[in-house]
């Protein structure tokens, strides 16, 4: 609860994002929460203490990116190391650019990897000083199919034929219960399907399907047994057919409460901006922006690692060194919103809710990320007409240059 002494921030002239529409309106802000006015006026009978101009700006949630495997030059998977180094001093660079909140993925590894960095990776409060909130850790793999490897070493994955004990053996049942936020696997595999609602019941982790070479009937098992989540739409799955969609029908299905949540690429290069317009307007409420990009994000080109493998980095565009197969991106979360608007033809509202609201829904975290609703942990962004980032503030406090303090690689 917030201390009746303590200092209370007003946002005026500004545009605020909340019940899906922009309200010219007020925001106001205590303790590092979003705070009712009446309450304050009526029942504290205080006024603001501090008054920030927003000049005519959009008032948004700060970003959420629920997929990312590294930035600034750190990878999650690789840097086992200096892996509190790099979850820093990422934490801090994607806070600067408007990313308040994200789950650090870690690609398909080996159990070691995993008993190393994950206690690295769990929640943590976002603050000047830790940079952007860490929302538990994202495990993509390595219980995915060969067949949809996409940038995963071979060598690395494996099935669950003896059911949650190899999950267990692979990550640590506790370590996926503290430091995880969600799963991506391939329900395919052998004894993946049965074992996603013991998962969720031991653990309390989501569960997103990804890397899959699923059928629809395979892909619908697993939707009703609790993955409500689809990873990367359109990349490292069964190819969309008319006879059967594979994961991708899941969009279509007839029963919308069923349908998942998806995260989907808009760099241009993973999704063709056609198949983001087919996604949205098949499911708009499910769309979850995601950059999935690597440790080259904000990096000129040049060889780069990802997890274990060497990756290319030239123009935009990331492959596996000597291959043609992509390999995350480089992408921010602001151009990825931005970009959504020239693909799909998709309002501000729409646009922003993608990076905001139905990524915190996805984790089922929108009581207190993604919203400006009282009690909502204030991770605020102050956008300009085009939705370019001018000022970001976490737990109520601005995130400058100037107050942002990174280790000496960044």
């Amino acid at each position: 609860m917030p201390r009746i002494s303590s200092p209370i921030t007003q946002f005026f002239n500004c545009r605020i994002l909340k019940n899906h529409q922009l309200v010219e309106d007020y925001l106001y802000v205590q303790d590092g929460k979003i705070i009712d006015p009446e309450k304050m006026f009526w029942d504290a009978k205080r006024k603001p203490d501090i008054r920030i101009d927003c000049k005519g700006g959009i008032v948004s949630p700060g970003y959420i990116d629920v997929q990312i495997n590294g930035a600034y030059g750190y990878d999650f998977s690789n840097d086992t190391d200096i892996i509190e180094e790099a979850a820093s001093n990422i934490s801090k660079g994607l806070l600067l650019q408007g990313c308040t909140a994200y789950c650090p993925t870690t690609v398909s590894s080996r159990p070691e990897v995993y008993h190393r960095v994950l206690k690295h990776l769990g929640p943590r409060d976002g603050s000047i000083q830790n940079g952007a909130a860490i929302l538990g850790a994202h495990v993509e793999g390595p219980f995915i199919s060969p067949q949809k490897k996409g940038a995963h070493e071979l060598e690395t994955l494996r099935t669950a034929k003896n059911g949650i004990a190899d999950f267990d053996e692979c990550y640590g049942l506790d370590n996926l219960r503290r430091y995880v936020s969600y799963m991506t696997v391939a329900p395919e595999v052998e004894g993946v399907l049965d074992s996603i609602p013991k998962l969720i019941e031991a653990t309390g982790i989501n569960i997103s399907s990804g890397h899959s070479n699923a059928t629809t009937a395979q892909s619908s098992q697993a939707l009703k047994r609790g993955a409500n989540m689809i990873t990367h739409l359109f990349n490292a799955m069964h190819a969309f057919h008319q006879r059967d969609p594979g994961i991708i029908g899941l969009l279509g299905s007839s029963e919308s409460e069923t349908r998942p949540f998806y995260g989907i690429i808009c760099d241009g290069i993973h999704v063709h901006p056609h198949s983001v317009m087919i996604a949205y307007y098949a499911h708009p409420k499910g769309a979850c922006l995601v950059t999935d990009a690597m440790s080259a994000q904000c990096l000129p080109d040049g060889y780069y690692k990802l997890g274990e493998m060497d990756v290319d980095v030239t123009s935009g565009h990331v492959y596996i060194k000597g291959t043609n197969t992509i390999a995350g991106s480089i992408i921010t979360m602001a151009e990825c919103v931005r970009n959504f608007i020239k693909f799909t033809g998709a309002s501000k509202v729409e646009a922003l809710e993608n990076a905001t609201l139905h990524p915190a829904q996805m984790l089922g975290i929108e009581h207190k990320k993604g919203n400006l609703i009282h009690g909502a942990d204030a991770d605020i962004l102050i956008l300009d007409d085009n939705l370019h980032v001018q000022r970001v503030f976490v737990a109520g406090i601005e995130a400058t240059k100037e107050n942002i303090k990174f280790s000496e690689k960044v």
